[in-house]
Protein backbone atom coordinates (compact mmCIF):
# COMPACT_ATOMS: atom_id res chain seq x y z
CA UNK A 1 0.00 0.00 0.00
CA UNK A 2 1.11 3.18 -0.53
CA UNK A 3 0.45 6.32 2.19
CA UNK A 4 0.16 9.57 1.08
CA UNK A 5 -1.13 13.11 2.52
CA UNK A 6 -3.49 14.52 0.60
CA UNK A 7 -1.91 17.68 0.02
CA UNK A 8 0.92 15.78 -1.22
CA UNK A 9 -1.66 13.61 -3.64
CA UNK A 10 -2.96 16.95 -4.70
CA UNK A 11 0.61 18.72 -5.44
CA UNK A 12 1.44 15.21 -7.68
CA UNK A 13 -1.62 15.82 -9.29
CA UNK A 14 -1.24 19.43 -9.83
CA UNK A 15 2.85 18.80 -11.27
CA UNK A 16 1.13 16.49 -13.68
CA UNK A 17 -1.10 19.48 -14.45
CA UNK A 18 1.38 21.92 -14.69
CA UNK A 19 3.76 19.71 -17.18
CA UNK A 20 1.19 18.81 -19.21
CA UNK A 21 2.10 17.70 -23.08
CA UNK A 22 5.38 16.83 -21.20
CA UNK A 23 5.33 13.30 -18.50
CA UNK A 24 6.10 15.42 -15.34
CA UNK A 25 7.80 13.02 -12.64
CA UNK A 26 9.08 12.89 -8.86
CA UNK A 27 10.62 11.73 -6.45
CA UNK A 28 7.87 10.03 -2.76
CA UNK A 29 10.18 10.07 0.42
CA UNK A 30 9.17 8.45 3.44
CA UNK A 31 9.58 5.02 5.52
CA UNK A 32 9.18 1.15 4.15
CA UNK A 33 6.94 -0.88 6.97
CA UNK A 34 4.98 -3.70 7.00
CA UNK A 35 4.24 -3.42 3.35
CA UNK A 36 3.58 0.11 3.03
CA UNK A 37 5.64 2.97 1.49
CA UNK A 38 4.21 6.05 3.83
CA UNK A 39 5.40 8.88 2.00
CA UNK A 40 5.88 12.15 4.36
CA UNK A 41 7.37 14.37 1.33
CA UNK A 42 7.49 14.93 -2.18
CA UNK A 43 10.07 16.11 -4.51
CA UNK A 44 9.20 17.96 -7.72
CA UNK A 45 11.80 16.81 -10.50
CA UNK A 46 12.91 18.12 -14.21
CA UNK A 47 11.97 15.51 -16.75
CA UNK A 48 15.83 15.16 -18.02
CA UNK A 49 14.49 12.72 -20.82
CA UNK A 50 16.51 13.03 -23.99
CA UNK A 51 13.63 11.36 -26.05
CA UNK A 52 9.97 12.67 -26.34
CA UNK A 53 8.91 14.06 -23.23
CA UNK A 54 5.52 13.60 -23.99
CA UNK A 55 5.96 10.35 -23.74
CA UNK A 56 9.19 9.73 -22.15
CA UNK A 57 10.58 10.61 -18.35
CA UNK A 58 14.06 10.60 -16.73
CA UNK A 59 15.23 11.57 -13.56
CA UNK A 60 18.96 12.73 -13.77
CA UNK A 61 21.04 10.58 -11.70
CA UNK A 62 22.73 13.24 -10.29
CA UNK A 63 19.53 14.74 -8.96
CA UNK A 64 18.62 11.02 -7.75
CA UNK A 65 21.93 10.71 -5.98
CA UNK A 66 21.28 14.11 -4.12
CA UNK A 67 17.81 13.49 -3.39
CA UNK A 68 19.04 10.05 -2.02
CA UNK A 69 21.89 11.82 0.08
CA UNK A 70 19.12 14.08 1.23
CA UNK A 71 17.09 11.40 2.24
CA UNK A 72 19.31 9.96 4.31
CA UNK A 73 20.23 13.08 6.17
CA UNK A 74 16.56 12.97 7.47
CA UNK A 75 16.01 9.44 8.14
CA UNK A 76 14.39 9.20 5.17
CA UNK A 77 14.47 6.63 1.96
CA UNK A 78 13.15 6.64 -1.55
CA UNK A 79 9.46 4.97 -1.28
CA UNK A 80 8.67 5.56 -4.57
CA UNK A 81 8.43 7.98 -8.01
CA UNK A 82 5.50 9.51 -9.84
CA UNK A 83 5.32 10.52 -13.31
CA UNK A 84 2.21 11.26 -15.75
CA UNK A 85 0.81 10.15 -18.90
CA UNK A 86 -0.34 12.70 -20.89
CA UNK A 87 -3.65 11.62 -22.86
CA UNK A 88 -2.86 8.04 -22.09
CA UNK A 89 -4.26 6.19 -19.60
CA UNK A 90 -2.27 6.21 -15.87
CA UNK A 91 -1.56 1.92 -16.63
CA UNK A 92 1.75 0.79 -16.71
CA UNK A 93 3.52 0.52 -20.33
CA UNK A 94 6.39 -1.70 -21.07
CA UNK A 95 8.87 1.44 -20.93
CA UNK A 96 7.24 1.81 -17.77
CA UNK A 97 8.07 -1.29 -16.63
CA UNK A 98 11.74 -1.77 -18.12
CA UNK A 99 12.95 1.45 -16.51
CA UNK A 100 12.00 0.94 -13.25
CA UNK A 101 14.74 -0.64 -10.87
CA UNK A 102 14.09 0.15 -7.12
CA UNK A 103 12.44 -3.13 -6.26
CA UNK A 104 9.65 -2.48 -3.52
CA UNK A 105 9.54 1.33 -4.65
CA UNK A 106 5.70 2.34 -5.76
CA UNK A 107 5.69 3.69 -8.90
CA UNK A 108 2.50 6.52 -9.35
CA UNK A 109 1.26 7.28 -12.36
CA UNK A 110 -1.13 10.24 -13.34
CA UNK A 111 -3.37 10.61 -16.41
CA UNK A 112 -3.78 13.38 -18.03
CA UNK A 113 -6.17 14.65 -20.46
CA UNK A 114 -6.61 18.32 -21.50
CA UNK A 115 -4.73 19.75 -19.04
CA UNK A 116 -6.62 17.81 -15.95
CA UNK A 117 -5.41 15.22 -14.08
CA UNK A 118 -7.88 12.17 -14.52
CA UNK A 119 -6.78 8.72 -12.43
CA UNK A 120 -3.63 7.92 -10.13
CA UNK A 121 -2.54 4.89 -9.98
CA UNK A 122 0.24 2.82 -7.87
CA UNK A 123 1.88 -0.57 -8.97
CA UNK A 124 4.68 -2.06 -6.58
CA UNK A 125 7.93 -2.50 -8.08
CA UNK A 126 7.61 -6.65 -6.84
CA UNK A 127 10.13 -9.69 -7.43
CA UNK A 128 13.88 -10.24 -6.30
CA UNK A 129 15.57 -9.55 -9.49
CA UNK A 130 15.68 -7.36 -12.81
CA UNK A 131 14.88 -10.67 -14.47
CA UNK A 132 11.92 -11.49 -12.18
CA UNK A 133 10.51 -7.62 -11.79
CA UNK A 134 7.23 -6.39 -12.18
CA UNK A 135 4.99 -3.95 -11.29
CA UNK A 136 1.77 -4.95 -9.52
CA UNK A 137 -1.25 -2.92 -8.01
CA UNK A 138 -0.98 -1.12 -5.42
CA UNK A 139 -3.58 0.06 -3.17
CA UNK A 140 -3.08 4.08 -2.52
CA UNK A 141 -4.46 5.64 1.20
CA UNK A 142 -4.60 9.09 1.20
CA UNK A 143 -4.49 10.68 4.99
CA UNK A 144 -5.48 13.96 6.48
Amino acid sequence: MLRISEEDYRAMRAHAEQAYRQECCGVLLGHRHDGVNAVTEIRQTENASQQSQHTRYQIAPGVLVALQKQAREHNLEIVGFYHSHPDHSSRWSETDLAEAHWLGCSYVITAVAEGLAQHTNSYRLAGKTEDDKQLVDEEIEIVA
